[in-house]
């Protein structure tokens, strides 16, 4: 197995791929931690932090990045699934925001290209009571017209208008009384949990130290007041790690966090806004793109994507003061979607028909005041006077951007300077990944390409090694034991809700059923890991009780 100590790095190895897969040792990567200096360390292991890391890798710095829960627990694996330009910025009249997201998009549908697929959204008109009336349709049309030109072009389709029966072809269950027609154009979409996994990893390929499961509890100063390192807290262990600069990427958490010199102020408003997805069963819709529907008696529109056999709807956009580490979708919120979805289409959803849920905050930077919905996605960086460097705000499409600038900016501390490579830089699985022909092929053949791009051959490897591994481990997903084997050994998943939430997103498709496979789950990761009986005890009663408690909490029994 390849196990990638820090090699300084060619311009070519942007675009290199591998034969033997990325062997991750959660044990040897604390040790780096403790034992290294690093140039920049990244504290946060969301979508930007993870990209912050790949990004100073491939200038060939030595880097760390650490993360308290797992990659992309928090915000990034409770996105819209988009990758987009965002129509309403355009009626925000941020229109260099859409114009530079349609531009990133097309970069992550190549970099990404196993992971990021083309999404058509449909928008009906209505007569009315409709996201918007027919009397607004040609300015909607225009609207269109301006996405297409600021960059959705890229997508190589244009928009289109839709008569009314080409409407229905795409979501049957729609309620045709006052449907006139629609407009469809084109997004694309992506795994988000999945994608901030490939990042990490991939800055692992190319030298960084990547650590999940480390919490930061203090950023360290010299003796001169300059940042030169955190303190790290990881199980039973506490590690020190040097660094030139620190980042932090914490996203939401920035509001609270509590390490940073005595008596400091915040310099920047962190606000976070709420927004919840519920997953419902895809024939109670049947739809095949994502359908935008109005939600009524308010000024806002929801969406409703198919991903695999089930549909979600969402999102909300809501203030949110309480607990960033327990945001759950609530009776009320579960209430306002459904209710947006009955009025829109002729399905009789009800709160016993949603198989899973997914509630988690944006990153805003804007004071008090005013609506979520209305504040601009642009994101901050700044550099204190100590050196630290703070990123927030913007959004899962403008990440490697968003990476980009912060880098540029940690270089400003250490006083070097060097050139960006990750515009053209695959992802690992991304380079020479055909998406036609795995998606051709079907079965077993698509469902990994999808997931692991190349890598796809090291689960089958696993596969072939140990045949009863091809049984199902979740009951009506696709997932086998050979990929809880082959996250456990390269993708650094090291809980059962590392597996079940984030490897292969089985709580928001399948809750209860994820529930049943949890024992089986915690059995493979004692065997590949090591683990005691009593630590996989806890961490499947954890799972259980966290799973009820998004239960309860969405049917309004808390």
């Amino acid at each position: 197995m390849m196990v990638l100590p820090f090699t300084k790095h060619r311009k070519d190895r942007a675009d290199m791929t591998h034969t033997e897969p990325l062997r991750l040792v959660r044990e040897e990567q604390l040790d780096r931690l403790g034992s290294e200096h690093f140039d920049i360390i990244i504290v946060g292991g969301g979508v930007t932090g993870a990209y912050a890391a790949l990004d100073a890798s491939l200038r060939g710095y030595r880097v760390a990045l650490i993360e308290k829960d797992d990659f992309a627990s928090g915000t990034s694996s409770k996105s819209s699934k988009m990758v987009h330009g965002g129509l309403r910025y355009i009626e925000q009249g941020n229109l260099s925001l859409v114009r530079h997201s349609l531009l990133e998009r097309q970069r992550l549908r190549r970099n990404a290209r196993h992971l990021v697929q083309r999404l058509p959204f449909l928008f009906p008109v209505m007569e009315k009571d409709g996201v918007f009336d027919k009397r607004l349709a040609k300015a909607f049309g225009s609207l269109l017209w301006t996405y297409d030109i600021a960059g959705g072009w890229r997508e190589g389709i244009l928009h289109q208008k839709l008569t009314k029966a080409e409407v229905l072809s795409h979501c049957p269950t729609f309620n045709e009384e006052h449907l006139t027609g629609g407009y469809m154009y084109y997004d694309a979409r992506v795994d988000d949990a999945r994608l901030t996994l490939d990042i990490a990893r991939t800055a692992a390929f190319h030298g960084a130290a990547v650590a999940n499961h480390a919490k930061v509890t203090e950023i360290t100063r010299n003796s001169h007041g300059k940042v030169d390192g955190v303190i790290i807290k990881a199980g039973d262990r506490e590690i020190r790690a040097r660094a030139g600069v620190v980042v932090m990427a914490t996203g939401v958490w920035l509001r609270d966090w509590t390490g940073g010199k005595k008596g400091e102020q915040q310099t920047l408003h962190v606000r976070p806004a709420k927004g919840v997805h519920i997953a419902v069963p895809w024939l109670k819709i049947r739809n095949d793109c994502t359908v935008t529907i109005p939600v009524p008696g308010r000024n806002r529109r929801a969406t409703i994507t198919r991903w695999g056999n089930v549909s979600y709807l969402g999102t909300t956009d809501e203030d949110y003061q309480g607990d960033l580490d327990n945001v759950c979708c609530t009776r009320q919120e579960l209430d306002f979607l459904l209710e947006g979805a009955r009025s829109a289409l002729k399905t009789d959803l009800q709160a016993e028909d949603v198989v899973g849920s997914i509630a988690g905050c944006r990153p805003l930077v804007a004071p008090p005041g005013g609506k979520t919905l209305e504040i601009k996605r642009n994101h901050e960086i700044r550099i204190a006077n100590d050196g630290l460097v703070t990123i927030v705000g913007g959004k899962l499409t403008t990440s490697r951007h968003m990476a980009e600038q912060t880098i540029d900016a940690a270089q400003k501390v250490i006083g070097k300077s060097k050139g960006c490579l990750t515009k053209s830089a695959y992802l690992l699985g991304a380079a020479g990944y055909d998406a036609q022909a795995i998606v051709a092929s079907g079965g077993l053949s698509a469902h990994l390409g999808e997931r692991y791009g190349t890598e796809a051959r090291f689960v089958s490897d696993i596969l072939q090694a140990d045949s009863r591994l091809l049984a199902p481990v979740v009951e009506g997903l696709p997932h086998t034991e050979a990929e809880i084997v082959y996250a456990a050994r390269h993708e650094l998943a090291g809980t059962v809700d590392d597996v079940l939430s984030r490897r292969i997103r089985a709580r928001l498709m399948a809750r209860d059923a994820s529930a049943r496979a949890a024992v089986r789950v915690g059995e493979i990761l004692q065997a590949e890991l090591g683990l005691s009986e009593a630590v996989v005890a806890q961490q499947v009663k954890d799972y259980l009780a966290a799973v009820e408690h998004e239960k309860s909490v969405l049917m309004g029994d808390k």
